[in-house]
C-alpha cells in the first residue's frame, strides 16, 4: 500500500512540470491573471509539419546510432578498466573523462577544423561522431563498474567446456553485463537526444534535430510551438527510463526509473 502511494507521489512529482507545457501547447492566449488559457490546437497541429517529422526521424537516427557506438566503445574501454590493473590506469580514466571536464563549446571549436577538412560538417555522420565525445566517457564509466563485478573465470570455464569466443560472448559475458549495457546505452541516448551545441556547430543548421527546432521556436517567441516540441522531446526519455527500470528490476510497477520502491 505504502509502496503504491510512494510510486504515485513520485509519478505526480515527475509529471507535474509537464502540465504547464501541455497548457501552453494548446493555448491560443494565456494572459495574466487568467488561470487557464484560451484553447487552440495550433501548437499541437505544428507537430504534424513535415519539418517536425523530419527532425524527429533525424533525432532518433542520431541518438540511436550514438547509443550503439558509445556503448560498444564503452564496453571495450570498461572491460580493460574494470578487469585489469595496469600502469597508467588512472591516467587513462582521466583521459576518458577529459571531454566532459572541458567545456563542450571549447572541445567542439577545437575539433571543428578537422571535421571541415574531412568533409564531416553539415552531415548526420559528423554529428554522430562528434556526439561520441560526451557520451563515450559516461558509457565507459558505467561499463567499468559493470565489469569490475564480473568474474572472468566464468569465461575460462566456458572455454574449458568447449565454447568458442562467440558462444562465450553470447551466453556468458553479455548476460552478465547486460544491465550495464542497458544503462550505458540509455545514458548515451539521452545525452544525444537533448544535445544542442554540438549538433549546431557540426551540423551547421543543415542537420535539423528536435532541440534545434525547439530553440528556434523559443527565439521567435512562439511559446505554443516551443511547448509542443518540449513535450515531444520529453516523451522518449520518460518512456526509455521506465522501460530500462522494468528491464533492470523486473518490477511491473516500475515508475520512470525508480524500480522497486
Amino acid at each position: 500500500m505504502r509502496r503504491g502511494a510512494g510510486a504515485g507521489l513520485l509519478a505526480v512529482g515527475l509529471l507535474a512540470p509537464l502540465v504547464p507545457l501541455l497548457l501552453w501547447a494548446v493555448a491560443g492566449e494565456f494572459r495574466y491573471p487568467a488561470l487557464l488559457p484560451t484553447f487552440s490546437g495550433r501548437g499541437l497541429a505544428l507537430l504534424g509539419d513535415a519539418a517536425v517529422r523530419s527532425a524527429v526521424g533525424t533525432s532518433v537516427l542520431i541518438a540511436s546510432s550514438v547509443a550503439v557506438l558509445a556503448t560498444l566503445a564503452g564496453a571495450a574501454a570498461g572491460r580493460a578498466l574494470g578487469l585489469y590493473a595496469f600502469r597508467g590506469r588512472r591516467a587513462v580514466q582521466l583521459l576518458l573523462l577529459a571531454p566532459v571536464l572541458v567545456p563542450t563549446l571549447a572541445v567542439t571549436l577545437g575539433i571543428q577544423v578537422f571535421f571541415i577538412r574531412y568533409g564531416l560538417t553539415d552531415t548526420v555522420a559528423g554529428v554522430v561522431l562528434v556526439q561520441l565525445i560526451p557520451t563515450v566517457p559516461y558509457a565507459s564509466l558505467v561499463m567499468a563498474s559493470s565489469f569490475a563485478s564480473f568474474d572472468p573465470d566464468v569465461e575460462d570455464a566456458g572455454r574449458v567446456l568447449g565454447a568458442g569466443p562467440l558462444r562465450r560472448l553470447r551466453h556468458v559475458t553479455l548476460p552478465a553485463v547486460a544491465p550495464g549495457l542497458a544503462v550505458a546505452a540509455l545514458f548515451a541516448f539521452l545525452i544525444s537526444w537533448s544535445e544542442y551545441i554540438l549538433t549546431l556547430l557540426i551540423g551547421g543548421g543543415t542537420v535539423q534535430t528536435l532541440p534545434l527546432l525547439l530553440f528556434a521556436s523559443i527565439g521567435s517567441a512562439d511559446l505554443a510551438a516551443a511547448a509542443a516540441l518540449s513535450l515531444v522531446i520529453a516523451a522518449p526519455p520518460l518512456l526509455l527510463v521506465g522501460l530500462t527500470a522494468r528491464f533492470l528490476t523486473g518490477d511491473r510497477a516500475a515508475v520512470v526509473g525508480f524500480g522497486r520502491l
